[in-house]
């Protein structure tokens, strides 16, 4: 603090130095007695100080309150119209920040009726597949899957930065979250002839049911996605860290440590057009959110695995 107020009352100092100059020069130029020019410099050099001193005092005062973004006392003209001008960009700034509020509520609630809405077609296509026991049931339940994964998706997005996200933290069994979910894709898991190879975990987490179920949904609809021969794998590999395996096609060396970007899709999405980008990145958010941690372990060819550690909690539970 001292040294950047120095620097910003640098030419003061100088123009405050002046006067000094000019007595040390009479000393030298009139061969007057040392006693007549030390005395006067010594005072002037005590006066200044104490004046320094309070001004540096005040400054830091000042400086202090307006990292606090509380505005002090004003005094010179200069000072009252700085902080009108300030006072005026607040009550933009506020009045912006609340329209904008209003903007994304109406947006969230739009989009929240209208995936309502969509998912009463979809339940109803859902229920009338059910009596039916071919491939095309199985492919068009696939469909409908994806068309409500996307759905989801779109909801988890605008929900993820809101004030008023539904988090609902408490204990659940892992098992009762994982079984829905896997149930979710079991015609998938038929029409492409893959196993599942589903380990009860017995493990008790503590997290919100229906976001940790997003995440697990999210990556089965991958597995499932880029998985042609074999089958996915869930188990718990060490305590607390739960493991969803698959055979597919992998992920490769070089888009590995960006897959859990916004937007990114990589080899596999571009070959994918429908790919978005969007579901991992959804997923470490949702993660983070959760205090829960994410990774992917894969070999192009050979399959990938994604670990979610379920041992951190959530922000906020000590």
């Amino acid at each position: 603090m001292l040294k950047e107020y120095l620097k910003s009352r640098f030419s003061a100092i100088l123009l405050l130095l002046l006067p000094a100059a000019i007595f040390a020069s009479s000393y030298l130029l009139f061969d007057m007695k040392a006693i007549t020019v030390i005395y006067p410099l010594v005072l002037y050099g005590v006066i200044l100080l104490v004046i320094g001193a309070i001004d540096f005092l005040r400054t830091r005062s000042i400086h202090r309150r307006l990292m606090q973004e509380d505005l002090p006392e004003t005094g010179s003209l200069i000072e009252r119209d700085y902080r009108a001008i300030i006072e005026k960009l607040k009550e933009e700034e506020r009045v912006s920040r609340k329209r904008a509020a209003s903007d994304y509520s109406d947006r969230v609630e739009y989009y929240t009726v209208w995936a309502h809405q969509i998912k009463t077609p979809i339940a109803a296509m859902r229920l009338n597949l059910q009596s039916e026991d071919s491939d095309l049931a199985r492919k068009l339940e696939g469909d409908l899957n994806r068309i409500e994964s996307y759905v989801e998706m779109a909801m988890t997005f605008l929900r993820l930065d809101s004030d008023s996200t539904d988090y609902v933290i408490r204990e659940h069994a892992l098992d009762d979250i994982i079984r829905p979910a896997i149930r979710r894709f079991s015609r998938e898991f038929i029409l492409k002839k893959l196993t599942m190879d589903f380990r009860p975990t017995g493990y008790t987490v503590l997290t919100d049911e229906k976001w940790l179920a997003f995440v697990i949904e999210q990556i089965l609809s991958n597995a499932v996605k880029y998985t042609a021969a074999g089958g996915v794998r869930v188990f718990m590999e060490t305590p607390g860290i739960l493991c969803i395996e698959d055979t597919g096609i992998g992920i490769s060396p070089e888009d590995l440590p960006r897959i859990f970007e916004n937007g990114y899709t990589g080899f596999n999405g571009r070959e994918d057009k429908r790919a978005s980008g969007i579901g991992l990145y959804l997923c470490r958010r949702v993660c983070d959110n959760l205090g829960h941690g994410i990774t992917a372990e894969s070999e192009p060819g050979k399959g990938t695995r994604f670990l979610l550690d379920l041992n951190t909690r959530p922000v906020g539970i000590d």
